[in-house]
């Protein structure tokens, strides 16, 4: 018996069962351990290389998906062969009765974990007989785990997308998105759209708590990314709240339901290591507003409300800028 080979297989196994079941299973852990570092160096290694393409950090999200998926795989393969090679004679081939090397304890577990074994090695005692087991056990379940798991993620993928979508079809700013509801005399219609856009976003918030991998899926339009349209909803929402007079704006219930969502949505950032800008970004242009005789507050009112919004608004700013976009995303 091998003692250091079977703490190492036994480390080597727990750290990845660990790792599987805090990300696909604790809704609340975000991403596991091992999981959580392996996405951030692979993103940020990724943008350093691409010098921040949009084509190329659209692969990202599938890279580092797959890679997660290999990751959790491997781990349990290595983890059980340093288990097996921990005894001699753990195993032994079925046609010479010579005991198993390395690359066959490698073929084994492999075969073991996928297919439930197929005669070429045989276990010898009772205890290798249940570590067989357990090998085929751990392998087709977390295996299944890690799939249902890719299937969720990329389900969640495209409701961010969609999101995306239906803000940034109202406009690519915050005041144009103020102005598109403009109808001459209020904003009549906005306030179920604007109640809509804040239930998707907080579904969207605790997908993004359970799968912090969803913050790497990089769309390579701008118009498909959610890290420009939580901010562009988010602002559109302070100018409602700030800008326009009260007896001009929305419901004031609907305006903090919506910067609510936001502000959940915000929450997932730690879980994304997504530290606030130090910038503050520019502040929305009220005269763009004024273009379509949208009734404002006076700048200098603006301006003073606008400083208590500096650390909400250093978040978004380093949402976008974590996803390689600028903002104001274009100018309008």
């Amino acid at each position: 018996m091998n003692p250091l080979y079977l703490a190492v297989g036994v480390v080597v196994l727990v750290a990845a069962i660990v790792d599987i079941i805090w990300t696909t299973l604790w809704v609340d852990g975000g991403s596991g351990p091992l999981s959580g570092r392996l996405t951030t160096a692979v993103w940020w290694g990724l943008r350093a290389l691409s010098r921040d393409h949009n084509r190329a950090l659209s692969l990202a999200g599938p890279f580092i998906l797959s890679l997660t998926l290999a990751m959790w795989i491997s781990l349990i393969w290595v983890g059980w062969t340093f288990v097996f090679a921990s005894h001699p004679h753990a195993l032994v081939s079925t046609r010479t009765g010579a005991v198993a090397d390395w690359s066959g304890r490698f073929y084994y577990v492999a075969y073991t974990m996928f297919t439930d074994g197929n005669g070429d090695y045989t276990p010898l005692g009772d205890v290798w007989e249940l570590a067989s087991a357990f090998t085929t056990a751990t392998g087709m379940a977390f295996v299944t785990l890690g799939v249902s798991y890719v299937l969720t993620v990329l389900g969640a993928v495209s409701d961010k997308r969609s999101f995306a979508s239906s803000v940034t079809g109202l406009g690519h700013r915050s005041e144009a998105l103020v102005r598109t509801a403009w109808t001459g005399d209020d904003f009549q219609g906005l306030e179920l759209t604007l109640e809509t856009l804040a239930s998707e976003l907080s579904l969207l918030a605790e997908q993004h708590k359970s799968y912090p991998i969803l913050h790497y899926y990089h769309s390579e339009q701008d118009d498909r990314a959610s890290a420009v349209a939580v901010p562009i909803f988010d602002e559109s929402l302070m100018l409602f709240r700030h800008a326009v007079p009260d007896e001009h704006s929305l419901d004031p219930a609907t305006i903090e339901n919506g910067r609510s969502s936001a502000a959940s949505y915000l929450e997932t950032l730690d879980t994304a290591f997504i530290d606030p800008a130090p910038a503050v970004p520019r502040p929305p242009d009220l005269e763009r507003l004024r273009e379509d005789d949208i009734p404002t507050v006076s700048d200098e009112e603006f301006a003073a409300a606008l400083e208590d919004q500096t650390e909400r608004r250093q978040q978004l700013l380093a949402i976008v800028e974590a996803d390689a976009w600028e903002w104001p995303p274009v100018d309008e």
